[in-house]
This record gives C-alpha cells, sequence and structure tokens, in this order.
C-alpha cells in the first residue's frame, strides 16, 4: 500500500467509531500488535527513548527517531503515527524540516504536543508542519497534543475552558485532531467533544471511562500511551530478577506466544519488501 493510501486510510479511522492504538516502541513490538489485528500503529516517544537508551523528554537523537521510524515501516503494512514530543526544536521551520524526515521515513501521522511552551508557539509548528506537508502532497495527519490536564497547567475549574481554547488556536493553524492526555473526567470529555471541533484522543488511565463510553460520548481515538512499554519492562525485570538470583527465567506458563510464534512474525519480511 502506498503512503498516499495510508494517509486516506488513517485518516478515515477518526471518521466513525473509536480507533484503539496500542503503541509500539520498535519494530519488533510494532510487528506483534499489528498481528493482533491493529488497524493502524502509534509509537509512543517514552518507549522509543528507552528502546534506544534515553531518557523519555525529547533526549532521543533525531537519527535513532527515524531509523526506528523506517524500521518499524518496513515490517508493517498498516498506517504509522509517530510520537513527536515538541518536534526536537523550538523553531518552527526546524521542526517542519524534523517531520519531512518522518515522512520520508514512511509516517502518514504525528504527535505535537505544546508541553510547558506557550500555545502560540505550538500553532506556528503547527501551521509550518501543514505548509511543508502540502508542499511535498502528503495529507499528514497531526494530533495536536495539549498538556492542560497532564501537567495541569489550568486550575480544575479552568481546565477544560483552557483545554478548548488551546484546541481552537491549534484548529485554526491546520491540526487535525486534539490529545488531551490526563483527562478522565466523563463531563469535561463530553464538553471537549461538543466544543473543540476536533476530534477527541484521549490516553488510557486509571479512572477513564470504559470503551463503550468513550464511544457515546463521542472520543475518536484511545491511545495506550506507554503503558504497555512499562509493563512489557517491569514484565523483563520480574523475570530478569528471578534467573539471577534462581536460575530461572521461564516464560509464564500459559502464554500464546513462544520462540516460533514469535519468529514466524517475521517470516517473509525480506521478501516484502522487493
Amino acid at each position: 500500500m502506498t503512503a498516499i493510501n495510508h494517509a486516506a486510510t488513517f485518516r478515515q479511522l477518526h471518521q466513525h467509531g473509536l480507533l484503539l492504538l496500542a503503541n509500539a516502541w520498535d519494530a519488533g513490538s510494532a510487528r506483534l500488535i499489528e498481528s493482533l489485528g491493529a488497524k493502524a500503529i502509534a509509537t509512543t516517544s517514552a518507549g522509543v527513548a528507552w528502546a534506544n537508551g534515553y531518557a523519555d523528554g525529547s533526549h532521543l537523537p533525531m537519527q535513532q527517531s527515524i531509523a526506528t521510524i523506517a524500521n518499524i515501516v518496513r515490517v508493517i503494512r498498516v498506517p504509522l503515527s509517530v510520537d513527536f514530543e515538541d518536534g526536537y526544536a523550538s523553531d518552527p521551520a526546524t521542526v517542519a524540516d524534523n517531520v519531512a524526515r518522518v515522512i520520508d521515513a514512511g509516517a502518514v501521522g504525528i504527535n505535537i504536543e505544546d508541553g510547558a511552551d506557550s500555545p502560540d508557539l505550538l500553532a506556528s509548528k503547527i501551521e509550518r508542519i501543514k505548509r511543508m506537508a502540502a508542499q511535498r502532497g502528503v495529507d499528514l495527519f497531526v494530533n495536536a497534543r495539549t498538556d492542560v490536564y497532564l501537567r495541569g497547567l489550568a486550575s480544575d475549574e479552568r481546565r477544560v475552558e483552557e483545554t478548548l481554547a488551546r484546541a481552537a488556536r491549534y484548529r485554526a493553524a491546520g491540526a487535525d485532531n486534539l490529545f488531551v492526555p490526563g483527562v478522565v473526567d466523563a463531563d469535561d470529555i463530553r464538553r471537549i467533544v461538543e466544543n473543540a471541533g476536533l476530534p477527541l484522543n484521549v490516553m488510557s488511565r486509571p479512572g477513564l471511562p470504559g470503551v463503550p463510553e468513550l464511544a457515546a460520548l463521542g472520543v475518536r481515538r484511545l491511545s495506550a500511551g506507554a503503558s504497555i512499554s512499562i509493563a512489557t519492562l517491569d514484565c523483563v525485570a520480574g523475570l530478569t530478577s528471578s534467573f539471577l538470583h534462581h536460575g530461572e527465567g521461564n516464560p509464564v506458563p500459559g502464554k500464546a506466544l513462544d520462540y516460533g510464534a514469535i519468529n514466524r512474525l517475521f517470516d517473509g519480511i525480506e521478501a516484502r519488501q522487493q
């Protein structure tokens, strides 16, 4: 499937129902997630950073980020969206250049966040990114992440109001989707869905309504975030500790995956590229 087809497919996945994205951190995890029926793959910046030996928070060198993207694209057949943190630069033109490399690597969507920066800065980045993508003939799906809830950037009474103000700014800049990690209250979610003017993406965390309720509220996208990569590393820690202390590090009995099943996930990948 071509990048143009992937871009169209990814956009359509946000139009109806609730898109569930289990975030990957490398080619192996992405291929496994795809094999379990995922309609698209998204990365987790935290998981990608840790897999490459860096702390989360824009510490990962650009070349390693791009290499991870290209390697994931090599093994999957579904659309890929990349958690691109703050764009790995403060200058909007530089961010657009960085995102051009993401497009060249094969991704059709990005997350880009405001964090503690001014919403005007993120809006400027989005404008430059969309302009660059249009010049390349690419319908890049930009998921604008606001950290109003996650970082406590407004009081409890003003969180919805501040989120909606930022949503309006990002929508005017060309954003395609609004990501509000940290929001869990159903009433807040309903107000954001009804007034943001953009499809809403929320992140799985304790207290969040279940999938049927989120769908009924009008949420269009649910992300796992770093939770699956954290659980994976926690499992590795437990098995490794058991091995180092007792010489036992066997997989949990009854699990579906073994050496053969995992190896078969990658059979024929090279031939597929030819």
